[in-house]
This record gives C-alpha cells, sequence and structure tokens, in this order.
C-alpha cells in the first residue's frame, strides 16, 4: 500500500526502509523478467522495476504512481518510464504483457465503482495473452487486529533519522478497516499522521470483480512462497488473464473460504 502521505519527499523517503525485507519481490521478479513489457499499478518508489533492469531486462518498464515523492524517489533510475497518475487517466491498449500491483496496492480500491473501474483499466492494459499479477490480504486472518501501537516499527531514514511508525484501527464496517498511521521522528521534532482505509476482499467476492472486468484467476497462492491457498493463508496472492470465455462464467474454485 501506498499512502497519500508519500507525496511528501521527506516520507517518500522512508518508504524503501520501511519495506526492507519484503517478501514479494522474490514472487514478482521472475514474473517481471519473464514478460516483454510491463506496467507496475502504485509502484512507489519504483525499486521492483529498478531491480528488474539490474537484472538484465531490455524490455519495456512503466511504473504508474499517483505521489510525486515516490516518483522522484523513482526517477533516479532513468531507463524506466516513470508516469504520474493513476489507472483512471491510464491511456495505455493492450500494450503490456504483464501488469503487476504490488504491497496491497489493490486493497484501497474501497469502493464497487473505483474497483470496477480499476479492474477495466488493467484488462484495457494487458494483451490478449497477457497477465495481471497482484495480491490482497485475506480476510479470515483478520491481519488488522494487530494494527495497534504495541506493535509499533522503527526504520532509519536515509540521512540517518529515526522514525516510528505506529498503526491504530478505528473502526471496521464490512470487509472496510479505517486506521491511522503516524510517524514519529526520534531525533528531530515532527510528526504526521493519516488516515487510510483499506479493502479486504475475499477470494469469492474478489473472482466475481475480476470476471465483471473481462478476467479470470489462471493461479492462486497463499503465500510469497507459492504455498496453496487456504483458509488460513495470510495471502490471496493472483495470476489472472484476459478471459475469452466472456465475462460472468464461472471462475475454478480457490482453496480459499
Amino acid at each position: 500500500m501506498v499512502d497519500h502521505l508519500f507525496a511528501d519527499a521527506r516520507l517518500a523517503a522512508l518508504y524503501d526502509a520501511l519495506s526492507a525485507g519484503r517478501g514479494d519481490f522474490a514472487f514478482y521478479l521472475p514474473l517481471v523478467m519473464s514478460a516483454g513489457s510491463v506496467l507496475d499499478v502504485g509502484c512507489g518508489t519504483g525499486e521492483l522495476l529498478r531491480l528488474a533492469r539490474a537484472a538484465g531486462h531490455t524490455g519495456r518498464l512503466c511504473g504508474l504512481d499517483p505521489a510525486d515523492g515516490m516518483l522522484a524517489q523513482a526517477r533516479r533510475r532513468s531507463d524506466v518510464e516513470w508516469v504520474l497518475g493513476d489507472l483512471g487517466s491510464a491511456p495505455w491498449r493492450g500494450e503490456f504483457d504483464l501488469v503487476v500491483m504490488t504491497g496491497h496496492a489493490f486493497q484501497v480500491f474501497v469502493t464497487d465503482d473505483e474497483l470496477r473501474g480499476a479492474l477495466r483499466a488493467v484488462r484495457r492494459a494487458l494483451a490478449d495473452d497477457g497477465r495481471f499479477a497482484f495480491e490482497t490480504r485475506n480476510p479470515a486472518v483478520r491481519a488488522w487486529e494487530r494494527w495497534t501501537p504495541d506493535n509499533a516499527t522503527e526504520v532509519v531514514a536515509t540521512d540517518g533519522a529515526r522514525v516510528r511508525v505506529e498503526h491504530e484501527v478505528v473502526e471496521v464496517v464490512g470487509d472496510l478497516v479505517r486506521f491511522t498511521q503516524t510517524y514519529t521522528s526520534l531525533d528531530r521534532v515532527w510528526s504526521e499522521v493519516s488516515s487510510s482505509t483499506l479493502r479486504f476482499l475475499g477470494a469469492t467476492h474478489l473472482a466475481a470483480f475480476l470476471s465483471d472486468a473481462g478476467l479470470r484467476v489462471v493461479e492462486q497462492f497463499g503465500d510469497w512462497g507459492g504455498g496453496p491457498p487456504t483458509p488460513g493463508s495470510p495471502e490471496i496472492i493472483t495470476v489472472a488473464a484476459p478471459d475469452r470465455r466472456g465475462a460472468g462464467d464461472t471462475p475454478s474454485n480457490s482453496g480459499f473460504e
């Protein structure tokens, strides 16, 4: 997830430190390397695409993000196409072999209309034999129950400043979780607070939205090691493809409830 506060260059500089050790890149990078043209939606600081270029990817790599601060970090690498904007303004038609959405960015689409619009834009951007890879947290695991100040983290920014990050849930309504994030410098006098809302879709509901957009599930995993989906899996990691059977066909069953 990319918080809107990361439009602030000071906080954008923290993002990679906050994401250090993330397990999803080991899953996504091979997919990126095997695709000739890749769109990373909500690319953040562009780390995934920078890793791909450094690993020898010679095709088209394009990162899309709505936060100026994030893209200022990403543009340190000039051999990748960086675009300021979101899927609502996406102009692409059948140009990408792979679209990825990492960091639980998929969960920021909180209304049905937002989600449908985003998925249709992804479908338009994909080549007919393309793939869309993304993840969302499995709602059955109730990860938000661990988003408390007691579980705060501390990171060191690129300038050496120490920053404490706290999460606190405000309310849970249906599949929506609203929470605050507080960033506090431990060395300097500043603090920032933001409010965010994420949507926790189950696998069946997710598949229905994909089908409505002309996409179908071709693979699902429950963790970043490629484990099978189970009701207790932390993630719903999905690889989808354009559905040539037509929208509305019933997708295959997954291992999630």
